[in-house]
């Protein structure tokens, strides 16, 4: 190569070394770079059959991508968080409600060096066994299911991934690592207190990375429902000042932006409630680290309560924020209007392919023969959507509505 400017050979720069990373080289990062008390994809507890892992990917990194990429997950766009999709295109659904868990889970890991791809994967799964019209169709099939096993969408969730997505032909389900399993049936919060199976040690907490995404998914649909009441008109800001987190917080962003709409203020606080929260689970957690003298993944596991966790005073303040929801958004009439339409839609389906399994895609009745009648049904409404319910439901009632 020849420069212009002196007429003498100039060298070509040297080729850049490629540094490609397998999977050991991933699990050596873990064990150099996480906290002690992270859990290392090396010593996963492993499948429920035996597989040879991927020479590129963790153990944890394979199953978040297998989640990503079951029928189930991609199902959560059409399921109803709070209000139904047809209701507008602002407002959140299953899909982007564990998009923010996702991102809420992955930035609480990073700082407490945690495992993010064990957090990641669990954030996918954690919503994957909801019904459609969200907590209105969970307890209506949790009736229909009475003397059955019930119905509860952690345990589905875990159905789902050990067993209903068919996707691979040496074995049924997903074939999960058992810490992805074990985050699934051990989602607790406010809303959910799951059944643990002995198999997932009933009488340990879930690895932190689980406690982990607990949290974030109270932070997240907490915030979005707030987000959305508002963007709704079924809550207004004047109601919103005896909630102390969100006084204290509007008054903040007023004062230094008077500047702003109330849209983009509203905004504004929302973002700032989010970062208060994370920021007290960040400290509260590591005090507790601390003060319990954790140093592994196990003796976490063997604290009778969550480590990861918030303050007390943000509890207390969070608990105020949960009831006004309680109080002024889930019991307004228009979402309890929406939840009675949706548990008639599900109940009257149940019903028809219960009397009438000839009318169920062939696939289903197969697994009617297969196995107790009520499961396989329970199980097909379970995973439908919004959308798919709505649509059957004109199918099988509407005499109008071509089948």
């Amino acid at each position: 190569m020849v420069d212009s400017g002196s007429g003498h050979c100039k060298k070509n720069p040297p080729f850049p070394e490629i540094n490609m990373l397998t999977r050991l080289d991933w699990e050596e990062r873990e064990r150099k770079n996480l906290s002690s008390y992270a859990v290392k994809s090396a010593d996963s507890r492993g499948r429920v059959y035996p597989e040879e892992e991927h020479p590129y990917r963790s153990v944890f990194q394979r199953d978040r991508d297998r989640i990503i990429h079951s029928g189930a997950f991609r199902r959560l766009e059409y399921k109803t968080q709070v209000f139904v999709y047809h209701e507008g295109d602002y407002y959140r659904t299953r899909l982007t409600h564990t998009m923010e868990v996702f991102q809420i889970s992955g930035c609480i890991a990073r700082a407490l060096g945690l495992n993010e791809d064990l957090c990641e994967a669990i954030a996918f799964a954690h919503d994957i066994g909801h019904t459609p019209f969200g907590h209105a169709g969970e307890r209506v099939l949790n009736e229909l299911m009475k003397g059955e096993g019930g119905f509860e969408h952690n345990r589905q969730g875990l159905r789902v991934v050990d067993k209903l997505e068919n996707r691979y032909p040496e074995f049924p389900g997903l074939n999960l690592s058992w810490e992805i399993r074990e985050g699934i049936i051990k989602h607790t919060t406010y809303y959910d207190k799951p059944f643990f199976p002995d198999e997932f040690e009933p009488e340990k907490m879930p690895t932190l990375e689980a406690q982990v995404v607990n949290v974030a998914d109270e932070i997240a649909y907490n915030s979005h429902d707030l987000d959305d009441g508002l963007t709704a008109n079924l809550i207004d800001g004047q109601g919103l000042e005896q909630v102390e987190l969100w006084k204290k917080i509007y008054e903040d962003v007023a004062g230094k932006n008077r500047h702003l709409d109330e849209e983009r203020r509203k905004c504004q606080v929302v973002k700032n409630i989010i970062n208060k929260q994370v920021t007290d689970v960040l400290e509260s957690t590591t005090a507790k680290i601390e003060e319990l003298k954790i140093r592994s993944s196990e003796e976490a596991r063997a604290i009778a309560c969550p480590v990861v966790s918030f303050s007390p005073d943000m509890e207390r303040k969070n608990q105020v924020l949960k009831d006004f929801l309680f109080k002024n958004m889930y019991s307004h009439y228009r979402v309890v209007r929406m939840s009675d339409k949706a548990e008639r839609f599900i109940k009257e389906l149940f019903d028809v392919y219960l009397n009438r399994p000839s009318q169920l895609p062939p696939a289903t009745q197969e697994k009617i023969k297969a196995e107790k009648p009520r499961r396989a049904i329970c199980d097909y409404i379970a995973g439908m959507t919004d959308r798919f319910v709505l649509e059957e439901y004109k199918k099988l009632f509407d005499p109008y509505e071509k089948v």
